[in-house]
């Protein structure tokens, strides 16, 4: 029986990558860089907003990283300054929550944000206790794919791996799921394309988010 969904934020839940990008940009800029266009966040993102920044500017010029450092609490105060830029829910993840909320599901965000910044963007986006748990980076659990978040929220929950799913859309995602021993599940409305999906070995993949419930049923089958 599934009791629990775990979610990741960024590609999946809401669209961030412009916001991602302004941030990054913004820290290019500071540098001397060029802006990189939006559409390559998609590649930068899902690994936190460190790892976005010492992708962008490997892409910019700065192959050896010497900025990054620096660039790292630059980005961030950017970053800091407006989480919630141009940032939307995808279309039918509100529903599809709540259709999951009124079957007893709990529901949790397991994000490679830093902790603050993730439970932020949640609340302002789907509102306060809409989601049960919120997980965010933090000196005590580290960024996916570490799945120590995971453990985390099943605890709380407490529930069982055999009880629980997992939502995400990169191979970052599939790593976690799979390092927790969950049931993990790609969504193809995200950042990365379902090739990639593929080569991490999603349990499956999904092409819109009314299909997180069409799982859930054959999972509790």
């Amino acid at each position: 029986m599934i009791k629990a969904c775990i979610f990741d934020l960024d590609g999946t839940l809401t669209d961030t990558v412009e916001s991602i990008a302004r941030g990054v940009n913004k820290a290019l800029v500071h540098f001397g860089y060029s802006k990189r266009p939006v559409e390559e966040y998609n590649f930068y993102a899902g690994d936190g907003i460190d790892m976005a920044l010492k992708r962008a500017l490997a892409a910019a010029g700065d192959t050896e990283g010497r900025c990054l450092e620096a660039g790292i609490p630059l980005c961030r105060k950017y970053f800091g300054e407006d989480p919630l830029y141009h940032v939307k829910p995808y279309p039918q993840i509100r529903e599809t929550v709540e259709a999951l909320k009124a079957r007893g599901v709990k529901n949790a965000v397991f994000s490679n944000k830093p902790h603050t910044a993730a439970v932020q963007v949640v609340e302002a986006v789907f509102g306060k206790g809409f989601f049960d748990y919120i997980q965010g980076q933090t000196a005590e659990i580290p960024r996916k794919p570490d799945p120590a978040g995971v453990f985390r929220i099943m605890k709380e929950f407490s529930v069982r791996p055999e009880e629980c799913l997992y939502f995400g859309d990169t191979n970052t995602d599939m790593e976690t799921g799979h390092a927790a021993g969950l049931y993990t599940v790609g969504v193809a409305w995200g950042f990365r394309p379902r090739s990639e999906l593929e080569a991490y070995h999603a349990d499956c993949i999904i092409n819109q988010p009314a299909e997180i419930l069409q799982v859930y049923r054959e999972k509790n089958r």
